[in-house]
């Protein structure tokens, strides 16, 4: 039984983020430029290229929490850099990059829920069915998460069109 602060809580969540979301604009800081974009894939990534805001990918799955990459452990792929914590996890990825990257093209899922392109917080996360989803904050992933099934359609609706932009 959930008690009535915490219900509280959770109402009071779940009620004010989605106005936060509605409110940000679709703009140049919500959404950092990409460094040769490839046509039809948009993706995360900050000035440079790099994706994740340096963290690493092969990490979530793994170690099980949000790790910092090393810019001495890099790869590409498909247009944006991605550093690693160690180079058997950069082999990993190497290896099977789809089964690391992140979905959206590295965009806050419940923004693509919503049919917008918003910028992450690498702590914000969750693997959810061998995938993983990361989120613009910790308020915004707690919402989410209450209708994660049904966000998680929403966004795979909206992506091909929004991953095209």
């Amino acid at each position: 039984m959930m008690s009535s602060r915490l219900l509280g809580l959770v109402v009071s969540v779940a009620l004010s983020v989605p106005a936060v979301i509605a409110a940000q604009s679709k703009t140049s800081a919500d959404v950092p430029p990409s460094a040769a974009p490839v046509p039809g894939r948009a993706k995360n990534l900050d000035a440079t290229g790099l994706a994740l805001k340096g963290y690493d990918p092969v990490a979530y799955f793994t170690v099980g929490a949000p790790t910092k990459g090393l810019a001495t452990f890099a790869a590409r792929h498909d247009g944006a850099t991605y550093h690693f914590a160690s180079a058997a996890n950069r082999e990993a990825f190497v290896a099977q990059p789809e089964r690391y990257l992140p979905q959206y093209g590295g965009f806050c899922a419940m923004g693509v829920a919503g049919n917008a392109k918003f910028d992450i917080d690498p702590e914000a996360w969750r693997v959810e069915d061998g995938k993983l989803y990361l989120n613009k904050n910790k308020p915004t992933q707690a919402y989410w998460r209450l209708r994660m099934s049904d966000n998680i359609a929403k966004a795979d609706r909206y992506w091909p069109t929004l991953g095209a932009q």
